[in-house]
C-alpha cells in the first residue's frame, strides 16, 4: 500500500476527535439497530448514519455483535441516566401535599420513558432477547433495575417520616413504575406514534391514585394514657390490618392496567 493510500484511509484519531466518532457510530447503530433488526442492519448503512467510513467502525468496535452490545449499554446508560435525574428533589424534606409530589415525579419519569431513545431501546430488546439474553440482563440491571432501586430509596425515606405506609420499598418502587407507565406502550405503539398529552395525564393520575390507596399512610395511633381519642379502626390495607394486604393489592392493580 502506497503512502497516498495510508493517508487516505479513515485516519485513528485521538482525544476529543476519537470520542466523538464512537459517540456518532454507537448513536447511529442503535437508530439502526432498531429500525432494520439486528440480522438486517448493515455496517454499511451504520456508517453511513454516522458519517464514518466503514473501516472506522472496525477500528472502534470489530464487529457487528460487539457494536450491538455496546450501543445496546451505551443507549441504556444514558436513558438511566435521565431517569436518575428526574429523582433530583423528590421527596422535598417537608412534603405539604404527597399526590402532588408523587404526580410531579411520575410525570418526570414518564417523559423520560417516551423519549427515541428509550422506544427505540424498548423495541430492539423486544425483538433482539431471543438472540442475545445477556444483552437484555445487562439492561435491565443497568437500565430499569437501576431506577427503581434510586426510587425504593426516597419511598423509604418517606415511609420513614409517616407519609407513606411501605414494608418493602424496592416492590413498591417496581409497583409505582408500572402503575404510571404501563399504559404508554399501548397508547403509544411502542413508540411508533404520539401519545396525547391528555391521555398521558390521566394514565399519570390514575396510577398515583392507585398507588396511594395502597400505601398512604393512616394516622397514627395516639399513646394509652394521654387522654387522647381512641385511634380509628384500621381500614383495609393499612399496615395496623397487614402490610402484605397492601403490597399484594397494588400489585393485584398493576397487573391489571
Amino acid at each position: 500500500m502506497s503512502r497516498g493510500e495510508t493517508h487516505s484511509t479513515p485516519d485513528r484519531p485521538t482525544g476529543r476527535g476519537r470520542i466523538d466518532k464512537r459517540r456518532a457510530i454507537l448513536d447511529a447503530a442503535i437508530r439502526v439497530f432498531a429500525r432494520e433488526g439486528y440480522a438486517q442492519a448493515g455496517l454499511d448503512a451504520i456508517a453511513a448514519e454516522a458519517g464514518v467510513a466503514k473501516p472506522t467502525i472496525y477500528n472502534h468496535f470489530g464487529g457487528k455483535e460487539t457494536l450491538f452490545r455496546e450501543a445496546v449499554m451505551e443507549a441504556t446508560q444514558r436513558s438511566s441516566t435521565k431517569s436518575l435525574a428526574a429523582l433530583e428533589g423528590f421527596p422535598t424534606s417537608h412534603p405539604d401535599d404527597l399526590r402532588t409530589e408523587l404526580e410531579g415525579v411520575a410525570t418526570r419519569l414518564v417523559a423520560c420513558f417516551r423519549d427515541e431513545n428509550s422506544w427505540a431501546l424498548q423495541r430492539l430488546l423486544y425483538a433482539e432477547t431471543v438472540r442475545f439474553p445477556t444483552v437484555f440482563d445487562d439492561w435491565r440491571a443497568g437500565g430499569p433495575a437501576k431506577v427503581s432501586d434510586a426510587l425504593a430509596g426516597r419511598l423509604a425515606r418517606l415511609a420513614n417520616a409517616g407519609h407513606l405506609d411501605i414494608s418493602e420499598p424496592e416492590r413498591a418502587a417496581g409497583q409505582f413504575l408500572a402503575l404510571i407507565a404501563d399504559d404508554m406502550p399501548m397508547l403509544s405503539a411502542l413508540g411508533t406514534r404520539p401519545i396525547d398529552d391528555e391521555a398521558l395525564r390521566r394514565a399519570v393520575e390514575s396510577g398515583v391514585e392507585t398507588f396511594l390507596k395502597a400505601f398512604a399512610a393512616t394516622e397514627s395511633e395516639p399513646a394509652e394514657g394521654d387522654g387522647a381519642k381512641p385511634a380509628r379502626p384500621a381500614r383495609p390495607g393499612s399496615s395496623r390490618s397487614g402490610g402484605s394486604a397492601r403490597q399484594s393489592g397494588a400489585k393485584a392493580a398493576a397487573k391489571q392496567r
